[in-house]
C-alpha cells in the first residue's frame, strides 16, 4: 500500500479567527458540509486540476480528521495541522471497532436495459409506505436499511460485521449548488460497531477510497481501532 497520512486539523484559536468561526463553518448542516469541503480542500491547494484523493470527517467545534496519500499543508492561515504516517497492520480475523459517517445509496433500475438510478437507502426503504405512516416507520427503516447497506459494503470490501451495528442518526442534508435553484439532498447516517477483517488488502483499499457517496463533503471515512 502506498504511503498514507492521518491528520488532525482545527481552526486556530486566534481571536480574529474565532470571531469568524460561524462564517467559516455555519451551523446549518448542509451549509456546514459545503463550507468544510472548501476549507479542507484549501489544505491541499496547489494544482487547480488536482483530483480529490483524500477523505475527511467533521468532528465539530472546528476540528477535522483527514486521511490522504500526502500530508496536508502544515502552514495554513486558518487551520492548525498535525499529521502522522498511517500504517495499519491488519490480518484476516482481526476485530476492529469502527465509526463511519456515510451517504449510503442503492442503485435501482427503472426498467429493462436502463442504467440504475441512485436512491437514498432510507427513502428507498420507505418507498410504497403512505406518507402519513412514514414518520412511524422511519426509525425501523433507518436501522434495517442502514445495517443492510453496511453488510453489503463489508461483503464487497473485505470485512464482516461481528455484531449488529449501531445506526445512530439519519439526516437529510441540503447542499447548496451554485447556479442551480434546487439544492442537492443527501441522506447521511452515522454508524459504529465491531467488524472482523476477512480480506486485509481489500479492506484497506476501501478505507482509502471511502465508503458510500459524497465523499468530498466529509462522508465515507471509516475510523478504526483494535477491539480489546
Amino acid at each position: 500500500m502506498s504511503a498514507l497520512y492521518l491528520s488532525r486539523a482545527r481552526l486556530k484559536r486566534d481571536a480574529s479567527i474565532e470571531s469568524l468561526a460561524r462564517l467559516l463553518l455555519p451551523e446549518t448542516k448542509g451549509d456546514r458540509a459545503s463550507a468544510g469541503h472548501r476549507l479542507v480542500w484549501s489544505l491541499f491547494a496547489g494544482d487547480a486540476d488536482r483530483r480529490r484523493d483524500f477523505l475527511w470527517r467533521d468532528e465539530g467545534e472546528g476540528r477535522f480528521i483527514l486521511l490522504s496519500p500526502e500530508p496536508p499543508a502544515p502552514e495554513h492561515p486558518l487551520l492548525q495541522v498535525e499529521s502522522k504516517p498511517y500504517e495499519p497492520s491488519l490480518a484476516e480475523g482481526d476485530r476492529l471497532n469502527f465509526i463511519l459517517r456515510a451517504n449510503p445509496v442503492i442503485s435501482r433500475s427503472e426498467g429493462p436495459g436502463q442504467r440504475g438510478k441512485r436512491h437514498d437507502v432510507v427513502m428507498d426503504a420507505l418507498h410504497g409506505i403512505p406518507s402519513g405512516a412514514r414518520a412511524e416507520a422511519r426509525f425501523d427503516a433507518m436501522q434495517q436499511a442502514g445495517a443492510a447497506w453496511l453488510a453489503r459494503q463489508g461483503k464487497a470490501h473485505g470485512f464482516e460485521l461481528a455484531a449488529p451495528p449501531v445506526v445512530d442518526g439519519y439526516d437529510r442534508l441540503r447542499l447548496p449548488r451554485p447556479g442551480r435553484a434546487a439544492p442537492a439532498i443527501l441522506g447521511v447516517m452515522d454508524f459504529s460497531g465491531l467488524l472482523r477483517i476477512t480480506d486485509p488488502v481489500a479492506f484497506l483499499a476501501a478505507q482509502v477510497n471511502g465508503f458510500g457517496r459524497a465523499r468530498g463533503f466529509g462522508f465515507g471515512l471509516m475510523l478504526i481501532r483494535r477491539a480489546l
